[in-house]
């Protein structure tokens, strides 16, 4: 079975475009499984091009990875990229496309059609309601004219969440074949041999510090409206508690300078930038709990790796997971409002015996749920499906 994966950007720019590192995890898994993957990328790195070869083979563990440069980076198009899917789609079984919106997808949903390839979609969140809102008109005639028709001819529309599903039906969105499989989840970096205090050294953060841990894009949908105040009455029910906010910023770091100035908890905020490794891994397993107040996530990967290393943690409804992690009683999940966050996130650092407990049944959830070779074999299996059906209608 020979699949062809697109998607804009790819390892090693695992900060810029969505969860690349567990679509390559995914990949790899795949492979493993005797599935032959070739992923066909951009060599754009967000602000930077990555030092890569383009337009020729390369292996990642066990992948085939084809990064070509961009001729036109607004859209995503690269004439080279669309050179190899008119030459080559011919030649694979079905098509997996991460993304929409850009130039290079809908190509491939072109060229899977003319060949009567299959093809199946993972929107990975951009097709939800929140999402939709952001350049709404923009993506209204978008989708009108170019994506809809794109959607309607999938064999499949591939959700890592339940709620990510609901969400897509509600919106009226061409009822393509939906399929839910999670994403898989497994921190490579070795754990064991890290400082105890490597983070909090780095950061010059102090032992009796309790660690209250964001991640993610610094951007509106978030939800700093919420985080910030609740964190500020965090703080007058826990002198001890820092917030510390990781990640790049999405175009909204102007609005939280101006919010923490405006809440005096300056001093018990910490900007990290990115984190990535090492530094990743140090920070979860450092903290005393993972807070997302997100208005909208399909999925959620760090909380999902946060609760691999046994942090419990605190997330609204709008995270793609908050079922599940419900379910098995892994974190607090709240309605996105101040008073029940900042309840949560002082429950949690004020019961140290309730706060393990919780990460001991996220621990089991992610073994359980997000194992990444259990993940794999689903996927593979929908594969499967789909090629021969589409291999019976010919």
């Amino acid at each position: 079975m020979k699949i062809l994966h697109i998607i804009p950007t790819y390892l090693p720019a695992d900060l810029v475009s969505g969860p690349i590192q567990v679509i390559h995890s995914l990949n790899q898994e795949l492979v493993n499984l005797g599935v032959e993957v070739t992923v066909y990328t951009s060599n754009s790195g967000g602000n930077k091009i990555l030092d890569v070869p383009t337009c020729k083979e390369i292996l990642i563990d066990g992948v085939k990875v084809f990064y070509f440069p961009l001729t036109f980076k607004p859209w995503f198009y690269s004439i080279g990229l669309h050179r190899a899917l008119k030459k080559n789609t011919k030649d694979f079984d079905l098509i997996h496309i991460s993304g929409i919106f850009l130039s290079m997808l809908t190509l491939a949903a072109h060229y899977g059609k003319k060949f009567n390839i299959p093809y199946i979609i993972s929107p990975h969140g951009m097709l939800m309601k929140r999402p939709l809102l952001s350049k709404w008109l923009k993506k209204k005639l978008y989708l009108s004219i170019i994506e809809k028709k794109n959607i309607a001819n999938a064999a499949g529309v591939h959700f890592t969440t339940e709620l990510e599903k609901e969400e897509y039906l509600e919106v009226r969105f061409p009822a393509t074949k939906a399929i839910v499989i999670p994403h898989g989840i497994s921190l490579k970096e070795a754990i064991p041999h890290l400082d105890g205090n490597l983070f909090r050294k780095k950061f010059n953060i102090p032992k009796n510090k309790k660690i209250v841990f964001f991640m993610g894009r610094l951007n509106w949908i978030k939800g700093f409206d919420t985080l910030l105040p609740a964190f500020a009455d965090v703080v007058k029910g826990d002198t001890e508690a820092v917030l510390l906010l990781s990640g790049p910023d999405g175009g909204y770091q102007q609005e939280i300078d101006s919010m923490v100035d405006i809440l005096k908890i300056k001093d018990k905020v910490i900007h990290t930038g990115p984190l990535e490794g090492e530094e990743k891994v140090a920070a979860l397993c450092e903290s005393s709990v993972l807070v997302l107040t997100s208005y909208s996530e399909n999925f959620s990967v760090v909380a999902a790796e946060a609760m691999s290393l046994g942090l419990p943690v605190v997330i609204t409804r709008g995270v793609g997971i908050w079922s599940i992690v419900k379910d098995y009683g892994a974190g607090i999940v709240v309605e996105k409002e101040i008073n029940e966050v900042s309840s949560a996130l002082l429950k949690i650092l004020n019961n140290p015996e309730l706060a393990q407990e919780m990460g001991e049944k996220g621990k089991r959830l992610v073994s359980v749920e997000f194992n990444p070779s259990q993940v794999a074999s689903k996927m593979k299996n929908v594969y499967e499906e789909v090629i021969k059906y589409s291999y019976n209608s010919k």
